[in-house]
């Protein structure tokens, strides 16, 4: 059985998994964007990617680009969770991860540093 979590309030758990995150990595964030989907429709089993130009591979010409963007996948985290507790946790886990790209960790280190 399939938990059930609304698109509100699957984006509440994003907002506080947000909040959980220190207000100086916060401001770091740069040119980027968080959204929320339905599935990823390339890998249906994908919780979030990460679309952009890490912070660390920029250089001085990086002007006028698109937001980079985040997306957390609600049907896919939803398929994997048997409870409330579960789902805000793997919320939690994706929003760091995909945020750790961001600033340029890549997948090893991330799941080394128990965020995969």
């Amino acid at each position: 059985m399939v938990i059930t979590v609304s698109r509100y309030r699957f984006g509440q758990l994003v907002d506080d998994a947000l909040d959980t995150l220190p207000d100086e990595l916060l401001r770091l964030l740069d040119n980027v964007v968080i959204q929320i989907a339905d599935r990823d429709p390339d890998d249906p089993h994908l919780l979030g990617v990460y679309h952009g130009i890490a912070l660390t591979e920029r250089t001085h010409d990086y002007t006028f680009a698109l937001p980079d963007t985040i997306t957390i996948f609600r049907e896919a985290i939803l398929a994997i969770c048997a409870t409330q507790d579960e789902v805000a946790h793997e919320v939690a886990v994706t929003v760091v991860h995909e945020i750790g790209h961001h600033f340029g960790i890549s997948e090893a280190r991330l799941h080394e540093l128990g965020w995969g």
